[in-house]
């Protein structure tokens, strides 16, 4: 009684325990045709036929495959506790295949005869079948596997266990035995088999009866073409490929995975070989195409004209030509003209400058130029290819200091130039000065071509308004007409006529006699009154827009200093002797 109570308990527990564990999780009742096909599930090979699976809640991806049929792979939700039907019913694929062929025998005391046999890969799509498809030898039934000639690396696994896996040689009539569980391989003569199927051939790939299966498998083909093996940087090469009976088809070198037959554009940087991959079950193929990627970058460059001009005053630029910079390249991606990107072929009209435009300063030495201005044109690709060349323009002129305008007011005798003789008066000492005047001035037009001399004349407090004014009018015209005569246009001269309006005050007089460099003789500088009239008798120059004036001292120093100084009027035959 006791001991019948004890076994009530122990049933009751398990029960239990049973309920509690289906209570974590499902069932997958799948139903497969034909019969024969094998299920994964998440990758793992589980048994082939229909059954019910225990499976933990959630989805799952479920492989049925038979060799000689198309794989069906679809994700299942697992509900705890209940159980999820399906039915998968798979399609016929593939044409017969023709000999020559080599038979694997799977078997071995103690294997597993419900492991999965995969051929040259490890996913659910490289089944051939099940080492219980593969194990028996008798006279009238044969379960034999038969794979292209070639070497194989076959993998039997189960429950996500590899339970051998290894190299086979398959050779053509003859036959591998493998015992995986001892990790044996023997080989033995199989050629009268061989012709017999070979009188049937081509064959089925799948054919299984009550106790027999056949399974040929196809050999993997692939073939790789290359339309254009030589391209420049840049270009694009056609890589088309195809292939049958693969499950895996890749090329390296950045492709990557690729359906079974395509085409697909390439642009390499260098010479690249490309190898195309295709794995199935029977046997895994590669091609090569080599790619060759012409590096080589091509430039050129010219200067038109190749030597200029240059001319520089001051801060200026007065001149300075221009040439025309015309380069070429091929295979180049980017194009740099000094370090500024331009197009790949193109012009450019550039200005010449030597490599010092510092200006020198006022009454400095003038510099000249003549030196060669490189222009560099790089060229480079993606690729790693590259050319540097340069165009040489000769540069030839100078840069001067801003020219010097020697600015002196000028003195005339008392009461010249005369109505009678307009043309008298300008003794030889002030035309130097306005010779000196019109040189410096004319080269200062080149530095600043709106630059002006503004002449103003004057007379000292002697004689009438009238007399004066008129005195003064034919003194700045005389100046103006000398500097005329001497280059200077008409219209950078304007003149203006005070008479006796704007004499210098006694006391300027004086501060400009005490600072003049050029001391006055002994009696003359007595004489102030002189010295007053004499400075009265002058022109003075302004030189614009710059707005600087002559220095107003008298020329003590110059030879004909007493005919302009002497306070009456010398006599014309005097003065018309010192012009």
């Amino acid at each position: 009684m006791r001991r019948s109570l004890h076994l009530l308990g122990l049933t009751l527990a398990l029960a239990l325990l049973a309920t509690s564990s289906f209570g974590q999780t499902g069932k997958l009742k799948i139903k497969v045709s034909p019969s024969q096909a094998y299920v994964f599930v998440d990758g793992k090979a589980v048994n082939h036929g229909s059954r019910t699976i225990a499976l933990s809640p959630g989805k799952h991806s479920v492989a049925v495959v038979n060799y000689g049929y198309k794989i069906s792979t679809q994700d299942v939700n697992i509900d705890a506790g209940k159980s999820t039907d399906l039915n998968v019913t798979l399609e016929p694929y593939g044409d017969k295949v023709p000999g020559p062929w080599g038979r694997v025998y799977i078997g071995g005391s103690g294997g597993d005869t419900r492991a999965a046999v995969l051929s040259d890969g490890t996913t659910p799509g490289y089944f051939v079948g099940h080492v219980d498809e593969f194990n028996n030898d008798f006279w009238i039934w044969k379960q034999e596997l038969l794979l292209p000639p070639g070497k194989h690396h076959l993998t039997i696994t189960r429950d996500g266990k590899t339970l051998w896996e290894g190299d086979v040689n398959v050779v053509a009539g003859k036959k591998v035995s493998i015992n995986f569980p001892k990790n044996q391989q023997t080989e033995a003569d199989w050629s009268k088999r061989q012709a017999d199927l070979e009188k049937h051939a081509p064959l089925p790939r799948f054919k299984a009866g009550i106790a027999s299966a056949t399974i040929v498998v196809a050999p993997t083909k692939a073939s790789f073409s290359n339309s254009t093996a030589n391209i420049d940087c840049g270009q694009t090469a056609n890589l088309a490929w195809t292939s049958s009976d693969a499950v895996d088809t890749s090329i390296d070198n950045g492709v990557g995975t690729v359906a079974s037959s395509g085409q697909q554009g390439v642009s390499p940087h260098q010479t690249t070989t490309y190898t195309m991959t295709a794995a199935g079950p029977g046997g895994v193929v590669t091609n090569a195409e080599t790619v060759n990627v012409n590096t080589a970058v091509q430039a050129s460059i010219d200067a038109n004209p190749s030597d200029v001009k240059y001319h520089q005053i001051g801060d200026k630029v007065v001149s300075q030509d221009s040439t025309t910079l015309t380069w070429k390249t091929s295979n180049a991606d980017n194009v740099q003209l000094d370090g500024s990107k331009v197009d790949t072929n193109g012009s450019q009209t550039v200005k010449v400058a030597p490599k010092d435009t510092t200006p020198v300063a006022e009454g400095g030495e003038a510099r000249t130029v003549d030196e060669q201005v490189p222009y560099t044109l790089t060229a480079t690709n993606v690729c790693g290819g590259s050319s540097t060349q340069t165009a040489n323009v000769h540069v030839t002129g100078s840069v001067e200091p801003i020219p010097a305008v020697l600015l002196q007011s000028v003195f005339y005798p008392t009461n010249y130039p005369d109505k009678q003789h307009p043309q008298v008066g300008l003794v030889r000492s002030q035309q130097l000065v306005l010779a000196t005047l019109a040189s410096g001035f004319k080269k200062y037009l080149e530095y600043d071509p709106d630059a002006k001399l503004s002449i103003d004349a004057y007379a000292d407090v002697r004689g009438g308004k009238e007399f004066n004014q008129d005195l003064s009018e034919r003194r700045v015209e005389r100046v103006k007409q000398y500097l005329v005569d001497q280059g200077v246009p008409a219209d950078k001269i304007q003149t203006a006529a005070y008479g006796k309006e704007r004499p210098l005050e006694k006391s300027t007089v004086k501060d400009l006699e005490a600072t003049n460099p050029n001391k006055a003789p002994k009696g003359r500088e007595k004489n102030f009154t002189g010295n007053w009239y004499a400075y009265n008798r002058r022109v003075d120059v302004v030189l614009l827009p710059a707005d600087k004036k002559s220095s107003q001292f008298f020329p003590h120093n110059a030879d004909d200093s007493e005919l302009i100084w002497q306070i009456p009027m010398p006599s014309l035959k005097k003065v018309e002797k010192d012009q």
